[in-house]
């Protein structure tokens, strides 16, 4: 593993990207736009699932979130892992990172286990005057701390 993220951090695409003055800041802004993208999506579309304002149709705000909740995911992937060659085995070896990572792999699986459950049915029953199957709810909520989390982590391995 040691020897992986070594050659990682020594290919020519990390060397480029630490040596620019340009491309790697736009890569952390890419990294920080996608998060937001994110976790600004998922904020609200969980909170309406935990009963938040009442008044809105639940599937067409989820259907937009969603949709901005993976594309933001996405970027951050993307970005991320870009930034990630430039010190793999520093982020590697940081518990914070690992755990970030971790989290965001659960969180990640909580979504794709709420989308394959037959949320979209859920939402429309739920617009139809249905209630939401506790296990919509119990999702929104892990999902609500799941990412909250994420985003302290990443804020704390910036700092380590």
């Amino acid at each position: 593993m040691e020897a992986l993220l070594a050659t990682l951090e020594a290919s020519a695409l990390a060397t480029a990207l630490s040596r620019s003055q340009w491309v790697y800041p736009l890569i952390n802004a890419g990294h920080v736009l996608g998060v937001a993208l994110l976790v600004g999506a998922i904020v609200p579309m969980d909170l309406r699932l935990l009963g938040a304002w009442p008044a809105v149709p639940l599937a067409p705000f989820c259907r937009v979130l969603a949709g901005c909740a993976a594309a933001g995911l996405l970027l951050a992937a993307v970005c991320g892992a870009l930034l990630f060659v430039t010190g793999a085995s520093d982020y590697a070896a940081s518990d914070l990172f690992v755990t970030k990572m971790t989290v965001v792999a659960l969180a990640t699986l909580n979504a794709l286990a709420l989308r394959l459950s037959g949320f979209h049915a859920c939402l429309r029953a739920a617009d139809a005057g249905h209630a939401l199957p506790r296990r919509v709810r119990a999702g929104a909520a892990v999902s609500l701390l799941a990412w909250l989390v994420v985003l302290i982590l990443g804020r704390l391995v910036g700092y380590r």
